[in-house]
């Protein structure tokens, strides 16, 4: 197994740079490295590490979903819940009734296989979605309307939806007694369970990480255990209590960012950290599961099924954006975000096989053409359109953060060496202001332009006193004073 994670960092940042280099997103050619040397091409994984592969696909998801509800903002839930809710369900729907309309005449099967196989068709991936969507967060893409935070509540939502629908068709084909109304309530019992699930334990990790100076990768590790925890109760609880554990994890961020901002800001930092290598795991065996031969079978009829359905869902998407203050190119780089299947089509869309569906073969084929289809397509029109459509207001809270990247400034928690004294400080305080500035390139041209500028108070650890007591120091730096690198030394811990 040792092999296989050398081949995936060698193999999958060398695309990753070479798809970079060309202006194409990195996660495109990690999934085709994942393809090539997966058990159905080049067959260079060992089988140990197909075994744990769902394993390691669930961890680097929890990573990126972390990372998302630590960048999630209440003010900004609140303006696009009503959008997020509508794209959640009726672009499925819209998918799912336009793959079932389709299907049986072009690929000779029942309407429920249909509608199964346009269950499975109509989830969008948050694998490929999430992180593109934290990109543009980082850089203030769309901060104004809130565009990323909409698609990111709403594909969380979307998959919840559509594997509670997939369930139920699966269930209808079976025979076997089922009670529909009471599976179509496990869709809000499963969002509001998933969402306390998350909400409770994010607000105990808040007030240990006050009570306790932990040092930033113990918080980080605690707060990945008890993510991969929720993750686990909801396969144990599985058929008895539906808890949407994937929002938990998102919940678990939020919550900790309502209280902290200081705390949220600083594990964000780390596990971007590890995003580097959750990344390469995750997008490298999403790729291996992908069986090309499978996908070919599928041939033209598939590739017209699957673009039916993602008419049909751009159509939906559209429709729920209305009454939004997005204007026509923001929603349609809503619909374009809407279009990647990769996460869920490959973890059930040999599902109906195993279940002895007569056409299971076939909406597997499809499932997985699906993929090699629209993961690529949609990631490569949401990194063009993304940088083209979305606003980047100069006044957004994200200009901060890239102040605080471009110069290294640490975060509250952090201990920093003086390079003057060779002494220890540690960072108990941070302000974020906007000051009148005579440096060019600010909110307004001309001579008095705003400018974000960040006070840090420093303190100097002694033994026997409370932090915060004793002798401090306050400094503020902007592009103006970018003075942080000439005195202060940052103490990572990694």
């Amino acid at each position: 197994m040792a092999i296989g994670i050398a081949l995936i960092i060698i193999l999958g940042l060398s695309a990753d740079y070479m798809f970079r280099r060309f202006k194409l997103p990195g996660l495109v050619g990690m999934l085709l490295v994942g393809v090539v040397i997966g058990p159905h091409a080049l067959d260079l994984m060992a089988p140990e590490m197909m075994r744990v592969s769902a394993d390691f696909r669930k961890i680097a998801l929890i990573v990126i979903l972390l990372r998302a509800g630590f960048e999630l903002r209440r003010d900004t839930l609140n303006r696009v819940g009503r959008a997020a809710v509508l794209m959640s369900m009726v672009p499925a729907l819209f998918e799912i009734g336009g793959v079932t309309l389709v299907a049986p005449h072009l690929l000779g099967m029942s309407y429920l296989e249909a509608a199964m196989l346009g269950a499975i068709l109509g989830a969008v991936s948050p694998a490929v979605v999430v992180p593109l969507m934290i990109d543009f967060m980082d850089r203030g893409r769309g901060a104004k309307k809130g565009i990323p935070t909409l698609i990111l509540g709403a594909s969380s939502l979307d998959d919840v939806f559509v594997i509670v629908l997939f369930t139920v068709f699966l269930g209808m084909y079976g025979g076997g007694e089922m009670n529909l109304w009471l599976r179509l309530a496990e869709i809000p019992v499963s969002i509001v369970l998933g969402v306390a699930a998350g909400l409770g334990p994010g607000y105990l990790l808040y007030r240990l990480f006050t009570r306790y100076d932990w040092r930033p990768p113990k918080r980080t590790i605690v707060v990945m255990g008890v993510a991969i925890f929720l993750t686990w109760l909801e396969g144990a609880l599985e058929g008895r209590v539906p808890i949407a554990s994937l929002l938990g994890v998102m919940a678990i961020g939020f919550i900790i960012l309502e209280k902290s901002e200081p705390i949220a800001h600083i594990i964000s930092q780390k596990l971007k950290k590890l995003w580097m290598f959750a990344e390469l795991l995750l997008f490298v065996l999403v790729g291996a599961q992908v069986n090309v031969q499978v996908a070919w079978d599928a041939g033209l009829a598939g590739t017209a099924v699957i673009a039916a359905g993602l008419v049909c869902r751009s159509v939906g998407t559209y429709l729920s954006l209305m009454g939004t203050d997005l204007d026509r190119r923001e929603r349609l780089f809503c619909v374009v975000a809407y279009i990647p299947k990769a996460t869920v089509q490959a973890a059930i869309g040999a599902v109906p096989l195993a279940a002895g569906v007569a056409s299971g073969e076939v909406i597997l084929a499809v499932a997985v053409l699906s993929i090699l289809l629209t993961a690529p397509l949609g990631a490569v029109g949401i990194m063009v359109l993304g940088e083209r459509i979305l606003d980047r207001g100069e006044r957004s809270p994200y200009r901060f953060k890239e102040l605080r990247e471009s110069m290294g400034l640490p975060r509250v928690g952090e201990l920093v060496r003086s390079k003057r004294f060779d002494t220890v400080w540690k960072v108990i305080e941070e302000k974020e202001i906007w000051i009148q500035s005579d440096f060019p390139g600010g909110e307004a041209e001309g001579p008095r332009a705003l400018q974000p500028a960040i006070y840090l108070r420093y303190w100097k650890p002694e033994e026997g006193r409370e932090p915060g007591t004793g002798k401090t120091l306050l400094y503020r730096y902007s592009r103006e004073d970018p003075s942080f690198a000439e005195h202060w030394e940052v103490l990572y811990d990694w």
